[in-house]
């Protein structure tokens, strides 16, 4: 459906009507469309991993799996937006993984370096940021077993293609943790309206093509533990990003979201651009654990590498003369952007984590505090050693 905006290249909050969204959901998944799955579970597609066809090389194999991974990625972009593998990883592959997780997350609160999350009050529920890191150095052999699981490597690989990178977070949900709001991922879903109002229309939609979202469930998953609550379809409404903040957008949401429950070793991979939240755990004793994984495009880099705090501590200074010579701050605002990293992520989420908002001070903002305020070169250059440290992962 073609939607009516203000301006053919921008995209605003006052464009979002929910009308539009429900008329776009009225889509729904037809099994002939999904000849692989096993079965459509509430529009979504569920699949065997065991019937992947193997990656040998072979040319028989090759072109089954070819057909997988188009059919895959034909759901992510215009289907449900999310597929579900089941028995993906065996359990017995998953209890040294989840071992290692609750030693390493009991390490973190004995040292007091326990996460926060962006969206759970205190002792709702356990975050660990940077999952796979910590876990190849707690436990190489857990790691190797865990990662070799075939659904991983199909849609990451179906959605992004070669030379994706993989990063986890890990998240357990207590009994009476409450659920989320719904939202979107990373990356506009982790910016403000008010900054994701300032990005081209172009980018809105190619933003959920960057990423690819997953989870594997540690535990048996029953609904009353709250496994994730998903929009299908709402991945191709290009005002989503700005209209998951609205209130009637969150009301549609609650009432018209569908829940699937989850065997322990079952994945779920979905479109970050996808309506998503997770539920309330309203069980008395399911811990609901998950692998959040997060895989990016290989495409996601710059072409050079450049030493932004090297550019930055050698041009501050002729930027802090102008500002003193009242040179326009729109000016140095330039100046600035062509220098220091405008964006928060990578980062480690232990040390440097979001204050107001979703995403931690940038370098490029820390310069220009400095700079509104005159701060001393050397003053500066200690700022920016301190983000460098926050943004190391030992």
């Amino acid at each position: 459906m073609t939607l009516t905006t203000r301006h053919p290249h921008r995209l605003s909050r006052r464009d979002c009507r929910l009308d539009d969204l429900v008329e776009m959901l009225r889509a729904t998944t037809d099994p002939a469309d999904v000849p692989h799955a096993d079965r459509v579970e509430q529009g979504v597609p569920v699949y065997d991993a065991a019937a992947i066809p193997a990656a040998s090389g072979s040319e028989a194999d090759e072109r089954a799996r070819a057909e997988y991974a188009a059919e895959i990625a034909s759901v992510l972009a215009d289907g449900a937006g999310i597929v579900v593998f089941t028995g993906a990883v065996d359990p017995a592959v998953i209890d040294p993984v989840s071992a290692a997780f609750e030693r390493i997350i009991a390490e973190e609160k004995a040292s007091g370096t326990a996460a926060g999350d962006h969206f759970a009050r205190p002792g709702a529920n356990d975050r660990m940021w940077n999952a796979l890191e910590k876990l190849a150095v707690t436990d190489p052999e857990a790691f190797a077993d865990y990662y070799a699981f075939d659904a991983l490597a199909l849609a990451a690989g179906a959605w992004l293609g070669p030379g994706y990178q993989v990063t986890s977070q890990v998240n357990i949900v207590n009994p009476g943790g409450a659920g989320q709001t719904v939202h979107r991922d990373y990356h506009l879903g982790f910016q403000s309206p008010d900054v994701s109002e300032r990005f081209p229309r172009h980018v809105h939609l190619f933003s959920g093509q960057l990423t690819l979202q997953g989870a594997v469930a540690h535990v048996d998953m029953p609904l009353e533990s709250g496994p994730t609550l998903y929009l299908p379809h709402s991945q191709k409404y290009e005002l989503g990003y700005l209209a998951y903040w609205l209130p009637e957008f969150q009301e549609y949401f609650q009432a018209n979201h569908v829940q699937l429950p989850l065997a322990k070793g079952d994945a779920v991979f979905f479109n970050p651009a996808l309506m998503h939240a997770a539920g309330t755990n309203v069980s008395s004793d399911v811990r609901r654990t998950a692998n959040l994984l997060q895989v990016s495009s290989a495409f996601g880099r710059a072409m050079e590498s450049v030493d932004r705090r090297r550019v930055v501590e050698a041009v501050y200074p002729a930027l802090l003369d102008r500002a003193e010579s009242g040179t326009p701050r729109d000016k140095l605002v330039n100046v600035v952007a062509a220098s220091a990293e405008g964006y928060a992520f990578p980062t480690n989420l232990d040390r440097d984590q979001p204050i107001d908002g979703m995403s931690p001070s940038t370098q490029a903002d820390l310069v220009l505090d400095a700079l509104d305020r005159r701060v001393a070169v050397d003053d500066l250059a200690r700022t920016l050693a301190e983000l460098d440290e926050r943004h190391r992962t030992h």
